[in-house]
């Protein structure tokens, strides 16, 4: 082992707890260790909120450490209780099937699963607990887990000291996953489970079970949660929607935005858990913080760095080309779904396709119709005065007419008076 990993999760801050932690650094750094995650299933794509324990298991790799990403397809029918003031809904065996393929196939975007002895792993808990029979589970492994540790969990008091109670579905859950860390130390030679800080308790379930079921030592970590410096998740929009991995369900333009907007007191934090910027970079960006946080370089090389790793280049170039399009660059060649994306709180207009036909729609008509302009006279004013835009491109002729050609998309013309006033046009058939 040539790089130590446990000084490089320090100096990050991305070490919250641990069993062991006057031994646990030499044990490390001594060998290759295996290292697992577990991931719940509970949509197609991860969040924001899973990137943090991504990029630990691809830290530990990249140390000479063999990751382990576990996919909780039979935890994931229960619900972990860890963090929740009520029950979740529970899944369909279709719908966690679907989302176990979707979280697969992101895990392979951050993780290498072909390079010799430290190659990932990817599992599923629902291919080894399925095999068991509701008696074989509670003889087998029911009776090395004892209540009174279960009870002691502070996950568990906070929701039994709680109106919604638990149910014994959701008690089940810490056993289900302590179980977890057994089958893994005894089919893979898993020695250190990693987690959230909301995870200590079933971590320390695992290790104890381990001890009982097998005698064997293994040992545990928790990482500090993504959340601001108000203490909120980070991972969220203002109006409360989660920022996804999948490009599907966000695109890299809202990506990039999210990180670009991150307070300063957030920037840091962020650096150092997601990136795998260097300390010196890292530190360098602090300083800027503090003598020009005009600039913002912190939360650009963020962006940039995350966007790159999450949607490739090719989607940091067309987050860039997103940015640049709001700023006035011209606009062509885009989808409905870009357009959508770049100008989502900007008004918009539906005018039915028929108007671009034939001669076209005027163009001061259609400033009106955006309401960009109160009348015809005013949008002849604007376009005289040399502060009318059609797709970010000056219009000069006031007496112009827009057809289909002038779209920016299928569908939609973006318009735009002065330098900052945006509006949409949607042409539906």
């Amino acid at each position: 082992m040539n790089f130590d990993i446990f000084a490089d999760l320090t100096w990050r801050g991305l070490i919250h707890q641990t069993t062991d932690e006057q031994n646990l650094p030499q044990w490390l750094n001594a060998k290759s260790r295996t290292v697992y995650i577990g991931f719940d299933p509970t949509a197609d794509s991860l969040h924001v909120g899973s990137l943090l324990q991504l990029m630990l298991l691809r830290r530990f790799q990249r140390a000479g450490h063999r990751p382990i990403a576990l996919v909780g397809g039979a935890t994931g029918m229960i619900g972990d209780p860890s963090g929740k003031s009520e029950e979740r809904n529970l899944l369909s065996v279709d719908s966690l099937r679907a989302n176990v393929v979707g979280i697969e196939r992101q895990m392979r975007q951050f993780l290498d699963f072909d390079c010799g002895e430290t190659s990932a792993l990817l599992v599923n808990n629902f291919d080894w607990m399925r095999k068991f029979s509701y008696l074989d589970f509670l003889r087998d492994v029911g009776k090395n887990f004892p209540v009174n540790v279960m009870l002691g969990k502070d996950s568990v008091k906070s929701r039994l000291g709680s109106e919604a109670g638990l149910s014994y579905t959701e008690f089940s859950y810490m056993l289900l996953q302590a179980y977890d860390f057994v089958h893994l130390n005894e089919a893979h030679g898993c020695e250190l489970q990693v987690g959230g800080s909301d995870q200590w308790g079933n971590i320390t379930a695992g290790i104890d079970l381990a001890r009982r079921m097998r005698g064997a030592q293994v040992f545990g970590m928790t990482s500090p949660l993504l959340v601001d410096s108000e203490g909120k998740k980070i991972g969220k929009t203002a109006e409360g929607t989660k920022v996804w991995l999948s490009p599907e369900r966000t695109s890299a333009y809202l990506f990039y935005q999210y990180w670009i907007n991150v307070g300063d007191a957030d920037a840091g934090p962020c650096l150092r858990y997601l990136t795998e910027l260097s300390r010196d970079e890292v530190e360098s960006l602090d300083e800027s913080r503090g003598t020009a946080p005009h600039e913002r370089s912190s939360q650009k090389r963020l962006a940039e760095e995350l966007t790159r790793l999450v949607h490739g280049d090719s989607g940091l170039a067309a987050a860039r080309r997103a940015t640049d399009i709001f700023f006035g660059a011209e606009i062509s060649g885009l989808s409905d779904g870009q357009l959508r994306d770049i100008f989502l709180d900007v008004p918009s207009t539906e005018l039915p396709f028929s108007r671009l036909e034939g001669e076209g729609l005027g163009g001061l008509d259609a400033f009106v119709e955006a309401g960009l302009a109160k009348s015809k006279g005013e949008a002849r004013r604007t376009v005289q005065q040399g502060g009318a835009y059609v797709n970010n491109r000056r219009v000069t002729d006031p007496d112009a007419k827009l057809t289909s050609t002038d779209l920016a998309s299928e569908s939609v013309m973006v318009l735009r008076s002065g330098k900052k006033r945006y509006a949409l046009l949607r042409f539906v058939r």
